[in-house]
């Protein structure tokens, strides 16, 4: 179970070239988890199929003790709640202490460097951080705060519609999945992470030429038409993000992961969810005009 998200991680391939899992097939043994590419499996290639607490000359013959921390679906619940809770409570205390000002504006870019820093240092870790994951919530609710506020200023009621439409796209896109209306494979996987990667540099380079003034009115992230296409073909993005959400978590779970992997659950959760919040955010503005 490995985070896939925005913010890339390093972690979600095995051994065998399949992702998370994906290659295996999801019938676990009598008495054990599933064989195969399970990252989790007792046996050869499993990080956790050693007994940490065997002689030296005898630690990697050794079968691992009996696991009773797996993950379950509560833990990632309540990592996921206490996560997102603290994004919440960021943007509430931004919104109502920091007025809509240039000031503003400077500590919401601040707090998103900030977080965007947490983010890449979690996902370079090799095992999730609590304080560092809420920490980036943290950071990452003020500036979603400050943005959610200027957009409430000039498109009253632009931020609950926004909210809105994130719920409206998580719960479709869970039922989807529940009903196996996608699969994620391990091609599906590659194909989709291939289009975000550049989806995102063309970001990038949109972004730098908007700052050196090439690019006018915010080029591709225009409030027009070229503005929607481009923000409808994040939102899908995002989309593609939470089917790997849901298939690692339902990984994790399957074949007995790690207790503080769901920590990491709550951590790629988070960064999709800001991910759609932020571009329906930017939608709903265009499709309510200029004052």
């Amino acid at each position: 179970m490995r985070s896939s998200n925005p913010v890339f991680s390093r972690r979600g391939f095995s051994r065998d070239n399949g992702y998370a899992g994906f290659n295996a097939q999801q019938q676990p043994q009598a008495g054990g988890p599933a064989v195969g590419t399970n990252p989790y499996a007792q046996g050869a290639g499993n990080p956790y199929a050693t007994n940490p607490y065997a002689p030296a000359d005898t630690q990697y013959d050794a079968p691992a003790p009996v696991r009773t921390d797996a993950m379950t679906m509560d833990d990632v619940v309540t990592r996921t709640g206490m996560t997102l809770g603290t994004v919440v409570l960021g943007a509430v205390l931004a919104w109502a202490v920091l007025p809509v000002s240039p000031s503003s504006y400077g500590i919401a870019i601040g707090s998103a460097l900030v977080a965007f820093v947490l983010a890449i240092v979690q996902s370079f870790k090799r095992t999730p951080s609590p304080a560092l994951i809420l920490s980036y919530a943290a950071f990452e609710g003020i500036f979603l705060g400050v943005i959610s506020e200027m957009y409430n200023s000039r498109w009253d009621g632009a931020p609950f519609q926004a909210v809105l439409g994130t719920m409206a796209v998580t719960g479709a896109m869970l039922f989807v999945y529940k009903q196996r209306w996608i699969r994620v494979t391990a091609r599906y996987a590659r194909v989709g992470m291939t289009i975000a990667i550049a989806f995102i540099a063309v970001m990038a380079v949109n972004l730098l030429l908007v700052v050196f003034g090439v690019a006018d009115d915010g080029g591709l992230r225009s409030f027009g038409p070229l503005g929607v296409i481009v923000g409808i073909l994040a939102i899908l993005i995002g989309c593609f993000f939470l089917t790997l959400n849901f298939k690692e978590i339902e990984d994790g779970i399957t074949y007995g992961a790690p207790r503080q992997e769901s920590w990491l659950a709550a951590f790629g959760l988070t960064v999709t969810l800001v991910w759609i919040y932020l571009e329906m955010l930017r939608l709903v503005a265009i499709f309510s005009g200029d004052d």
